[in-house]
């Protein structure tokens, strides 16, 4: 399977299980400008569907925007260790290893597949981030948020 794009992460998000949980919330309407759309853009809950993370453009960031999947996987790594999950008191594993983790990510990443981090914090809250593949292999009609910007204009 062969992709040709860039990335964009989101997040993290940091929240309660029960807000979570409500999924109207993530999704957004059948129209562009209904109250259900307005209202998901205007929220910051992950949503269901990951690709739709490219509709709210305003929480798309120059920073977090990568043509090189090793800068993507850079930004995953450092979100999850600013806030790792939860250790079991028993000592047994709660996740698979980051290293694990990331080799998967990588690999996915690179055929155009988005990858999505979610766990249970020290906190107990839920933490969940995302990087997302622009243009999306199942939503191609949304348009990208915030295109990479070239050489030139990162140094120019």
């Amino acid at each position: 399977m062969t992709w040709s794009g860039h990335w964009h992460g989101f997040g993290p998000w940091t929240g309660t299980r029960t807000a979570y949980g409500q999924e109207g919330a993530r999704r957004p309407g059948q129209l562009t400008h209904d109250e259900q759309t307005r209202t998901f853009l205007a929220g910051t809950l992950p949503p269901m569907q990951v690709g739709h993370w490219l509709m709210r453009r305003d929480q798309a960031a120059a920073h977090r925007t990568w043509t090189d999947l090793g800068d993507a996987m850079d930004w995953l790594r450092k979100t999850y260790e600013a806030s790792p999950p939860f250790e079991r008191v028993d000592g047994g594993r709660a996740y698979i290893d980051l290293d694990v983790k990331s080799t998967y990510a990588a690999d996915a990443l690179g055929r155009g597949v988005d990858a999505v981090w979610v766990h249970y914090a020290k906190t107990t809250n839920l933490v969940s981030f995302s990087v997302v593949c622009c243009p999306h292999r199942f939503l191609r009609e949304l348009p990208c948020p915030l295109p990479p910007l070239s050489t030139d204009d990162r140094h120019g």
